[in-house]
């Protein structure tokens, strides 16, 4: 498949570049994607969230009040969780979330979301981003001109610019890596993907070594 070249002002250059079909061409597999993309979140949660059972709530364990003859049901502490400041039921414990999944499933899974970003017309190339000083007003500018200012976006370039990187971060709805550092994640979640035409041999490099 074909893509036609932008420079950074948003225009068209007259260029088409052919895009790999061994990354870009593949049958997107939507299960491998979801287990991904489920892993990444997974990774991401902290798991210290904690509540007090009735072992570890503060109080006395003396019984509260005689077995019979209340005409209430019968109870021996006030930390039971039916009591107002008892202990909590099955309440939650600090655990890991993070699970395994085989390196070729992930590798499939990227390679799936960066088949679906030509199908559904999200991947922008540009040829290149020139920035000589970090300044987010001219990165910005550069995002007008490609008409995804407003939108979440995902810049690709080949390897770390400290100056795209700088000019970028101020912007909450952008996002810049490159070809080896991408998860799934970031590529579905982006409503576009501006990547640069240098980037397009390193993702071949990347999937076509494995």
């Amino acid at each position: 498949m074909e893509l036609s070249v932008f420079n950074s002002k948003g225009e068209d250059t007259g260029r088409k570049v052919t895009l790999p079909e061994s990354v870009f061409g593949v049958e997107p597999n939507e299960h491998a994607m979801y287990l991904d993309v489920k892993q990444y979140l997974a990774n991401q949660r902290q798991g210290t969230h904690k509540s007090k059972e009735r072992a570890e709530v503060a109080g006395s364990t003396k019984k509260i009040k005689r077995q019979k003859g209340t005409g209430g049901a019968r109870a021996g502490s006030l930390k039971s969780p039916v009591f107002v400041g008892g202990g909590r039921v099955f309440g939650p414990r600090p655990r890991n979330y993070s699970f395994k999944l085989n390196k070729k499933l992930k590798s499939l899974a990227r390679l799936s979301a960066l088949s679906q970003l030509v199908k559904d017309e999200r991947l922008v190339l540009v040829d290149t981003i020139a920035i000589d000083t970090p300044k987010t007003k001219s990165f910005a500018a550069i995002l007008q001109g490609l008409k995804v200012g407003t939108r979440k976006t995902l810049i690709v370039t080949k390897e770390v610019d400290t100056n795209v990187v700088l000019s970028s971060r101020n912007l909450p709805k952008v996002k810049v890596s490159t070809p080896g550092a991408l998860t799934t994640y970031d590529l579905l979640n982006a409503d576009k993907v501006v990547c640069l035409e240098e980037s397009l041999s390193v993702f071949e490099e990347i999937y076509t070594s494995k």
